[in-house]
């Protein structure tokens, strides 16, 4: 069974940083490519980010580019989001996804 487990979600006032976790299971990561995508209350699912199945290339929407940072541990089959200087406008559930699987999400509210 196939699992994608995020975590690392929370509050955090504008400017702060949070890292966001996916530990996957049952799927081993280093195959596929995987993202993360986010929904805000109201709005569409928006890509966040992409990473290559070996970690060596990423792309960013314009929204977040220079702030949060993909990444991924092939070994441990986890996949990471850095995200520093947050803004009220990165309040949204997060979203690990790979080949098809999606996690539960994690909750992120940047507010002060």
């Amino acid at each position: 069974q196939v699992q994608l487990v995020e975590s690392g979600g929370g509050l955090v006032q504008p400017g702060g940083s949070l890292r966001l976790s996916c530990a996957a299971s049952g799927i081993t990561l280093s195959r596929y490519a995987a993202n993360w995508v986010r929904q805000a209350p109201g709005k569409e699912r928006e890509l966040v980010a992409v990473i290559s199945s070996t970690g060596d290339s990423a792309n960013y929407a314009d929204s977040v580019k220079g702030r949060f940072t993909i990444s991924r541990d092939n070994v441990e089959n986890t996949l990471y989001l850095q995200m520093n200087s947050l803004k009220a406008e990165d309040t949204a559930v997060y979203y690990c996804h790979a080949f098809g699987y999606w996690g539960q999400g994690t909750q992120v509210n940047v507010s002060s």
